[in-house]
């Protein structure tokens, strides 16, 4: 069900999204709630992992102690140190 919001936000704002909504070819309305659904899902509480990711996960097992920042700025100072 649509419900009827008002809201105040500065003119050449809503100038700028009117033409990106025609561009788009879509309403102005149904870029805002496309835009507040998405920031609102950005706020679950664990991030959305693909099954790539999934897949790849737990085949490789690392030493104990493993420092990934150190061995990381090691690579980085080898590569571009000359």
């Amino acid at each position: 069900m649509d419900t009827k919001l008002t809201l105040s936000l500065d003119k050449k704002v809503i100038e700028q999204a009117k033409r990106y909504a025609k561009n788009k070819n879509i309403s102005l309305s149904k870029l805002i709630e496309g835009y507040l659904n998405k920031v609102s899902l950005t706020e679950r509480a664990e991030p959305e992992i693909s099954p790539l990711v999934k897949s790849l996960s737990g085949i490789m097992d690392l030493p104990k102690g493993y420092d990934r920042k150190k061995d990381y700025g090691s690579f980085l100072a080898k590569k571009y140190k000359g």
